[in-house]
């Protein structure tokens, strides 16, 4: 295991640099000039040129593209070209805020879709199955922006129990403070995202069931839940665990359309604003962390195979 995980790595760092190279080159075919961008229509060919020396964009792109990448070796991601700001000040920003809404809607949907799942499982083809599955169908299909506002609309307008807008922090603003913000974003979120799980949930159990080691534990005298949690879900699991940690890299990778809802100035919105923005250094730090996540998610998902499954085993 220690070496599959090392050669993993390995190619991780591979697979991030080729990300980053990519991103680095096609952002700079993007149509429009982010100096002119800065400058506004009344700009002087002086100014602009000026200004261009001053970024470093006046130089070849492979030579541009050395600088990077050393930077990068450094731990410096280079510094925003609409704002001046460090790009890791600005991940440290938004990733915060998008990491507590991915957080919280995953325990949402994980509280929604596991039980919901199994119910569905054990009760197939009852009138319980039978809404669960709508529901489900109804949360895959339906928009989490509309959600999102529908949110709004119920519990910050109508019922004023919670915030509609805005982010308070955990460790400036108090608990509390940092909750009522995110709940409903959260919601939103992981209402959509536990749809999904409890479809995979349940397909996964219903194969389970049909299995033989699970008619033999059911044959030996052993209680119906303990044949389900220590048997059937455990294996069950397995495609679900793939589903989550794909899932949860996108949320973490940026919750645009819901931060954009809830005026949250997470990782998405600082990504999408950069690209508008033709602010190249913000496009490839945030793409660079992006690949990071996606990475470590496949890893950590291959790893979790282990201990759901004893057969399982690198070499």
């Amino acid at each position: 295991m220690t070496q599959y995980i090392v050669r993993r790595l390995i190619h991780s760092v591979f697979i991030v640099w080729g990300c980053a190279t990519l991103v680095f080159f096609m952002i700079r075919l993007i149509p429009g000039d982010p100096v002119l961008q800065m400058l506004g229509p009344e700009y002087t060919p002086e100014a602009a040129e000026a200004l261009r020396h001053k970024l470093g964009l006046d130089q070849p792109i492979y030579v541009q593209y050395l600088k990077w990448f050393s930077s990068v070796l450094r731990g410096d991601l280079g510094d925003s070209i609409a704002t001046g700001e460090t790009v890791v000040g600005a991940i440290k920003t938004g990733f915060p805020k998008t990491l507590s809404i991915t957080v919280l809607s995953f325990l949402i949907a994980l509280a929604i879709a596991l039980p919901a799942g199994i119910v569905a499982a054990l009760r197939r083809n009852s009138v319980i199955d039978y809404l669960v599955s709508i529901l489900a169908f109804a949360g895959v299909s339906m928009p989490g922006f509309w959600f999102g506002i529908i949110l709004i609309i119920l519990f910050a307008v109508q019922l004023r129990w919670l915030p509609a807008v805005g982010y308070a922090s955990l460790t400036q603003d108090g608990f509390w403070p940092w909750l009522s913000h995110l709940l409903l974003p959260s919601l939103a979120v992981g209402t959509g995202y536990a749809a999904i799980l409890m479809r995979f949930v349940r397909a996964g159990l219903l194969e389970v069931l049909g299995m033989d080691y699970v008619r033999t534990a059911r044959a030996k005298g052993l209680a119906e839940w303990t044949v389900i949690a220590r048997h059937a879900l455990r294996n069950a699991l397995i495609p679900v665990v793939t589903v989550a940690g794909i899932q949860l890299a996108l949320l973490l990778s940026g919750t645009v359309v819901i931060e954009t809802v809830f005026s949250i100035r997470g990782l998405g919105r600082i990504l999408v604003g950069a690209i508008f923005d033709k602010d190249y250094p913000i496009v490839q730090g945030v793409i660079l962390l992006i690949a990071v996540i996606f990475v470590m998610a496949n890893l950590i998902v291959d790893i979790i195979y282990t201990f759901l499954d004893p057969r399982i085993r690198y070499g």
